[in-house]
């Protein structure tokens, strides 16, 4: 049953007072219209709470905008919601076309440094998130007395002679709730095992992330990437305002789950709006996703925090390879995955995900 308006309601109950459900929750399919992100497919969800979201069918059903009562959850970076056909895949060109966003999928089949492996060479982050979906389809109706609103469709990684590799993904939520679900099934479709990276690429931005703000996690160890990351190390969980020139951090956490197995970390700003406080996390299963990268970058306009369960670091695959770390899927296996991404504000509701992250170290 829906809780909307400070009461729990009936889909009859809702049916007495709207004609169209879209005047409290709906998905809106619409093609954005200029500059590098002309023509990409995209769709507004809001669920009746003030939470609305982007999903984006043309970036591989990645989460772009998102909002809580007019507050921005995601950092937004200059390169806006560009058309995968400007993707350029050498080196670190994954930056020119990397929007930021609520969520930047990496993978399937690498993520992480630039490197070759193997003998081939894989640019930043792999193609996932510069590839188009299939089979895309909106949604939004009645399970129950649960109004349900969905993205959905597949995103193909195939090359003639190697791997073949599928993503079935669909991003959901409900009406009267401030998160959303991330629902993934990648298959090898192929007929040799095909290596399987895969880094959910959470951007917090501001307000949640500020000065006054801090990140909580259920983290037993905090190590850093490298030198950069070592230098104020003890600091991982604290902001500072944007800082010129500053250097971006990274952190491979180990977490402890809690009673019921999942892992929940966020970044809580409690001293926004007076007090009324704001805070962003992200939900995951470290059996699915057993590793954990924290990306904290303090720069004026690069101003985020990554929070990135993923099943490999991002050091690259040549590393993970030599390391013993890498996973493959064999010849028709399936892996599935589930990750959660929301929104708490005032007291309470940040009280309650502080708890549920462990209360922090």
């Amino acid at each position: 049953m829906a809780r909307l308006y400070g009461s729990e309601v009936t889909r009859a109950e809702i049916a007495r007072h709207v004609g169209d459900m879209a005047q409290i929750a709906r998905t809106k399919p619409y093609r954005l219209a200029e500059g590098f992100e002309a023509g990409t497919l995209a769709v507004d969800v809001s669920t009746g709470t003030g939470f609305q979201f982007t999903v984006v069918p043309d970036r591989a059903l990645d989460v772009s905008s998102a909002s809580l009562g007019g507050r921005s959850l995601a950092w937004r970076s200059a390169q806006t919601d560009r058309h995968p056909a400007y993707y350029e895949p050498a080196g670190l060109g994954w930056l020119r076309s990397f929007p930021g966003g609520l969520l930047a999928t990496c993978g399937l089949l690498w993520h992480g440094a630039p490197t070759t492996d193997e003998g081939e060479r894989l640019g930043l982050h792999g193609r996932v998130s510069n590839t188009p979906a299939t089979n895309v389809h909106w949604d939004a109706g009645w399970d129950g007395d649960d109004y349900v609103l969905s993205v959905s469709g597949r995103i193909r990684e195939a090359v003639v002679f190697g791997a073949n590799v599928e993503l079935r993904r669909r991003v959901w939520t409900r009406m009267g709730e401030s998160r959303l679900f991330i629902d993934d099934t990648v298959e090898n479709l192929g007929f040799e095992a095909a290596p399987h990276m895969l880094l959910y690429h959470v951007n917090v931005g501001f307000p949640a992330v500020a000065p006054d703000a801090r990140i909580v996690a259920p983290s037993t160890e905090a190590r850093p990437r490298d030198a950069d990351a070592a230098e104020g190390g003890e600091r991982w969980d604290r902001l500072d305002a944007p800082t010129a020139g500053y250097r971006e951090k990274c952190y491979f956490h180990t977490m402890r789950a809690g009673r019921d197995g999942a892992v929940t970390a966020a970044v809580i700003n409690p001293a926004l709006d007076g007090g009324v406080g704001f805070g962003v996390y992200v939900r995951y299963r470290p059996e699915q996703l057993p590793f954990f990268t924290q990306w904290k970058m303090m720069g004026e306009g690069a101003y985020v925090v990554g929070l990135e369960p993923c099943n490999a670091l991002v050091m690259g695959r040549d590393v993970e390879r030599r390391e013993g770390r890498l996973q493959h899927l064999e010849p028709g296996e399936r892996r599935s995955y589930r990750v959660e991404i929301g929104a708490a504000a005032g007291a309470e509701a940040l009280a309650s995900l502080e708890a549920a992250a462990g209360g922090g170290r």
